[in-house]
């Protein structure tokens, strides 16, 4: 039987080593975290999104971003300090506003053929990660902002996505406990959402009783190969090990660029920082209060998950600043704001704020498939919609690694090599 190691057991990491096993490989996850999930798998937005397949290679992100730069509450935020890092990722994103409508598309072709893989999963395994199929509600809260989002919505129509929009009086009827004044809206019925977290840890589980072997608390240090055998060395104690494999399956979220570089492959991918909290509802008042439709906010660049009765989830805004994972508060200030604005029955006496590292790509696209050595392979770089499309791209690199002889799967970006 195939060995294959698979590196990294967040989102991405489990749903891969799920989808080799189904395929009968003999799969090893690592994991440097003593469980699955606890990076930016933790407490994202919670939106199994197609609606917000739209990449951000696009010239209005540029004039925000310069526009905000100092601002410290801004939704986009980028620390101008220079590095080769941040001004190779800028560079490339530049490239790509070229690819703006085509990458659009395809991500939301993505987005809607990873609803199969996820459900399927979900109802065959057991798992309880809080799903509401209840759609996603798109507000904005002037006509410009209306108008652009019906361009977005002829480019996800091209995707297969079908969403339409809606009055302030329909958004009233679709979500009562919304507050303010709205020009309009988008709904995407088909969209849902659930607790990724809760997700992971229960596909983990059943990888393992599928046979799957878990190691956590393993940081990876090194991965080699010579094209016909994989290594992955690990801490061991105070010295190290390393362990053997047919294959191995990069799927390391931010920590993917350094093991590409390792392995003679060139992902260029920057962490960009996401902020969300968890208002826990504790009173019937604010569950009463609180939305079951969720919605994105896109000029505040804020969605919201309702998990379960007791907790909403609100997340959002993007930071440039490395490998920074602090939480700030002039950064949780704005989505508190936010939650006492539109939902001012809701209680924030208790909120659990949280940050995590986004691995985007500069094309938005996430890299999928093989790299320069016939056995090493990749699915990372999904940037802020991994919960999205995870279902899908682990089957995509499953069947890469099923057929390794071939191409790059469907709807994947070839990799460079250093």
């Amino acid at each position: 039987m195939k060995t294959i190691a698979v590196i990294g057991a967040g989102i991405t990491g489990v749903t891969t080593a799920y989808a080799l096993s189904l395929r009968g490989y003999s799969v090893t996850l690592f994991e440097q975290n003593r469980y699955a999930a606890m990076e930016t798998s933790y407490a994202n937005g919670g939106q199994l999104s197609a609606s917000n397949a739209e990449v951000w290679n696009h010239p209005s992100t540029i004039l925000k971003g310069l526009k905000w730069m100092l601002k410290a509450d801004a939704p986009l935020l980028v620390n101008p300090k220079p590095s080769w890092h941040k001004f190779s990722w800028f560079a490339e994103f530049l490239f790509n506003l070229g690819k703006y409508q085509q990458n659009t598309i395809e991500t939301t072709r993505l987005a809607i053929a990873a609803r199969q893989h996820m459900f399927a999963w979900a109802e065959a395994e057991g798992l309880d990660f809080d799903l509401k199929k209840q759609g996603i509600l798109h507000i904005y809260r002037s006509k410009k902002e209306f108008d652009n989002a019906a361009k977005v919505s002829k480019l996800l129509a091209a995707g297969g996505l079908e969403r339409r929009p809606v009055t302030p009086e329909e958004m009233r009827a679709i979500e009562p406990t919304l507050a303010g004044d709205y020009h309009g809206g988008y709904f995407t019925e088909s969209d849902s959402t659930g607790d990724i977290h809760k997700f992971t840890n229960g596909l983990a589980a059943a990888a393992e009783r599928r046979g799957v072997k878990t190691l956590y608390g393993q940081e990876v240090l090194r991965l080699d190969s010579d094209g016909q055998r994989a290594r992955v060395t690990v801490r061991a104690g105070e010295g190290q090990e390393t362990l053997t494999f047919d294959s191995l399956v990069v799927c390391a979220g931010v920590k993917s660029r350094a093991f590409a570089a390792q392995l003679g492959d060139r992902v260029n991918i920057y962490p960009v920082k996401g902020y969300s909290i968890t208002v826990n509802l504790q009173d019937a008042a604010s569950q009463a209060a609180a939305p079951n439709v969720s919605l994105l906010d896109d000029a505040a660049k804020l969605v919201t998950s309702r998990l379960g009765a007791d907790r909403l989830r609100v997340a959002g805004t993007a930071e440039y600043n490395g490998y920074n994972k602090d939480i700030r508060a002039d950064r949780i200030r704005p989505l508190v704001d936010w939650v006492n604005q539109c939902f001012p029955g809701v209680s924030t006496r208790q909120v659990t704020p949280w940050a995590g590292l986004r691995p985007m790509m500069p094309d938005m696209m996430p890299r999928v498939g093989r790299g320069r050595r016939a056995n090493v392979f990749y699915n990372t770089g999904h940037g802020h919609l991994g919960w999205t499309l995870c279902a899908v791209t682990a089957d995509m690199v499953a069947e890469v690694v099923q057929h390794s002889g071939g191409a790059v799967s469907r709807g994947a970006t070839a990799l460079k090599t250093a």
